[in-house]
């Protein structure tokens, strides 16, 4: 589904579909955009849900991380100490070449798009374990999806995966580290595997237009291309405050509040 995401970005993006969209156009001003359609091309291939051909999960590779006694990686001989090294080219090259990139060339907003296999809505996993969430990321993240739910109806902010405790969040996750790393404007994008409880009277980027509301409805391609393509809007939206250090949230309107999310729905 992340790869069908990046398609509709893409399409919209660039105009391949040979329409003139203005919210594409005002994004390609606003941005320097740096897609990966697919992270874990040998574990697409191989049927794998997370690992790629080393076996490693791409999505704890991207710091070093703690490891257990058992772990054949560790470089110390004190346990309690033990380090796992992540990225490294031996087990997680495609981390290791993107993160360098990323260091070379800086971030101001990022997403990580993922499939989740049992929550059925879509939904955004935030920062809020890292050091450098506070008012301003908490505000961007909630401007983002209320711009992103106006926009498209299969999109909410309620339910979502509990959020970390203040500072103790996973740093060896892609999205977590990416926010610490760049102090931006970072989350983790899920669909979900087979429905999505979903708004269907909302327009989206395609001009769908439904009449029932939390219905149960089945996810596939052609609506996970139309959310890649909606997310433009809401990049559009929250552009001018990514790195405003001002306190941009007083001026917002009660609509972009931040939401804390559950996972009960």
């Amino acid at each position: 589904m992340a790869e069908f995401y990046a398609e509709g970005l893409l399409n919209r993006l660039l105009g391949l579909d040979g329409t003139w969209d203005a919210v594409a156009e005002k994004a390609r001003e606003l941005y320097t955009f740096r897609i990966v359609p697919n992270i874990n091309p040998d574990g697409s291939s191989r049927g794998y849900l997370r690992t790629n051909a080393a076996g490693q999960n791409l999505n704890r590779e991207w710091c070093p991380s703690p490891a257990p006694a058992t772990n054949d990686n560790i470089d110390d001989d004190d346990d309690e100490n033990a380090t796992y090294e992540a990225p490294t080219l031996e087990r997680s090259p495609e981390v290791y070449h993107l993160l360098r990139r990323m260091d070379r060339i800086g971030c101001d907003a990022f997403l990580d798009v993922h499939g989740d296999e049992e929550l059925p809505f879509n939904f955004l996993a935030g920062s809020q374990g890292m050091s450098v969430w506070g008012k301003r990321l908490e505000s961007l993240h909630g401007a983002f999806l209320a711009s992103y739910e106006r926009a498209n109806g299969d999109v909410q902010g309620k339910v979502s995966y509990e959020p970390e405790e203040a500072g103790k969040g996973m740093l060896n996750v892609c999205s977590n580290q990416i926010a610490e790393r760049f102090d931006c404007f970072s989350g983790t994008l899920e669909m979900p595997f087979k429905e999505c409880w979903a708004d269907t009277t909302a327009a989206t980027a395609t001009g769908r237009m439904g009449g029932v509301v939390d219905v149960k409805v089945g996810w596939g391609p052609e609506r996970a291309r139309q959310l890649g393509a909606s997310v433009l809007d809401a990049l559009c939206y929250v552009a001018p405050h990514l790195r405003d250090e001002g306190e941009f949230w007083k001026d917002l309107p009660e609509d972009d509040a931040y939401v804390h999310p559950s996972t009960k729905y």
